[in-house]
């Protein structure tokens, strides 16, 4: 995807994503996961970054983030990736043996409006979707389980949404919607174009600003005539 120019990060919410090199597992065990969660930590005490949502699930993660600067963003992303394979391959003693993700992180600006809300319960309600959990907010590795269980430290992970949380949200996580599939779609649409997320004429002005326009494309089939 294009690499976002630095000048243009700030103020802005971004969908981050890896996942695992041929999509292998990477979190085999529950000490994997904390090893990963504890890299979040230490990452957000060395670099200044609000962190939204986040879900870890066994072949991949995302993050939602709100850099405070410019150069925040990849910044702390890099050490995140960085810090984690190295410790990972450290761990399993695999050094040596390739790489444990795809690539570099990918990420995606969002707009602060509805459609942030919707990429929370994406991505919250994840474990759910995939059937590793009966309700949301029992996957441990995850923003809702912190915010719905953890302790005052785990909380101190999370930064306040840029935008007021729904009455139900929980609820709402954990009810399939009638327009779920359509949902879904843009979701999956934007991390597959890597383009941005939110109202088309937003889209369209992030994406000219970024240089994204080459990760347009029209949702769905092209219309008879076309």
């Amino acid at each position: 995807m294009a690499r976002i120019p630095r000048s243009a990060v700030g103020d802005m919410v971004y969908h981050v994503i890896n996942r695992a090199n041929s999509r292998q597992q990477i979190f085999q065990k529950e000490k994997d996961y904390e090893a990963f969660e504890r890299i979040l930590f230490e990452a957000k005490e060395k670099y200044p970054m609000r962190i939204l949502s986040f879900c870890i699930m066994p072949n991949h993660w995302h993050l939602v983030l709100y850099p405070e600067k410019a150069e925040d963003l990849s910044t702390f992303m890099r050490w995140i990736t960085h810090t984690h394979t190295q410790r990972y391959h450290t761990h399993y003693k695999s050094i040596g043996y390739g790489h444990i993700y795809q690539g570099r992180f990918k990420s995606f600006p969002v707009e602060k409006d509805k459609y942030f809300v919707q990429l929370c319960r994406y991505v919250e309600r994840n474990p759910l979707r995939a059937g590793l959990v009966q309700r949301a907010q029992d996957w441990r590795w995850s923003s809702l389980w912190v915010r719905e269980n953890g302790t005052n430290a785990q909380k101190e992970l999370l930064s306040q949404w840029p935008v007021e949380k729904m009455d139900l949200y929980l609820d709402w996580v954990n009810t399939l919607q009638e327009d779920e599939e359509e949902k879904l779609e843009r979701i999956r649409h934007s991390i597959k174009r890597g383009n941005p997320l939110g109202e088309d004429s937003w889209v369209a002005k992030i994406a000219t600003k970024l240089g994204l326009l080459s990760t347009m494309k029209q949702l769905g089939r092209p219309k008879k005539g076309t």
